[in-house]
This record gives structure tokens, sequence and C-alpha cells, in this order.
């Protein structure tokens, strides 16, 4: 599923009950059907807006389909982490001692925490590498 561009393009031509177009991924993964959520061809005519973060996805999908428990919240994050990689059946995925290390740590006390706060991503690693580190703001005291 591809909220951010099913919210841009469902409905447009629609002026009053405007279909939104978003599939309650939640809904399905109680009757047994594995989801993922996702973004693509972001900045372009048919998804025109967004950062490519799916942490940001996630809080997005929560919204629009009115998920608001931590069990929900939880299940919105592993639908773009552990169940993406089950879906594309990625051997070896999860933090465990022989596994690949591809990972990002996220500003956050837990996994529900991570999607109703869009937490910032704090470094990522490939393979046990850092690719990359963003320093958490720093609030200054006035002068």
């Amino acid at each position: 599923m591809l909220p951010s561009t099913d919210l841009f393009l469902m409905g447009r031509g629609q002026r009053h009950s405007v279909v939104r177009g978003v599939v309650a991924a939640h809904d399905l993964l109680h009757h047994g059907v594995n989801c993922s959520l996702s973004t693509n061809n972001v900045l372009n005519p048919f998804t025109p807006f967004g950062d490519c973060s799916l942490v940001r996805m996630a809080n997005l999908h929560a919204n629009v389909c009115h998920v608001g428990t931590r069990a929900g919240l939880k299940e919105s994050l592993d639908m773009v982490t552990r169940r993406a990689a089950k879906l594309m059946r990625l051997p070896g995925y999860g933090v465990e001692a022989g596994n690949a290390a591809d990972l990002v740590v996220l500003d956050c006390t837990t996994p529900e925490a991570g999607v109703a706060e869009l937490a910032i991503p704090l470094f990522g690693f490939k393979r046990g590498r850092r690719t990359f580190t963003r320093t958490p703001a720093e609030i200054h005291k006035p002068a």
C-alpha cells in the first residue's frame, strides 16, 4: 500500500463524500493477511509531497485509518519493517547473531512511540557499517 500516493490520487474528482482510497491494512492483518506500508515516486506527479520516511508512512496510515491503540501503532511500525521483510522473503531479517546488521535507530522509547511521535532516525547501519548519523536537535537557552 502507498498511503501518500493513494491519498493524493484517489477521489480527486469528487466534491461530496470523497473517497480517500487507503486500505485499512490493520483489518487485513486481523484476518491473517501479511501487509506492508511503503512509499515510492516521492516528489513526482503522483506523489508530489514527502521525504521517503517510512515512519511518516506508518503515522499517516494510522491517522487515516483511525489506528489508536498501542498494539495498532506497533503493528504500523511492523508493516514498514518486519512485515515488509517477510513479504519480500528476506532471509536473516532481525537483530540476531549472524544476520546482516541492517538497521535504523529511532529516537523513541517504544515502537508505538516511534509511530505516534514521528521519531527521528538517529543513525543507520548497512551490513554493520554506519551509513548515516543525524544528531538530535539541541535546545539553546535564551541569551
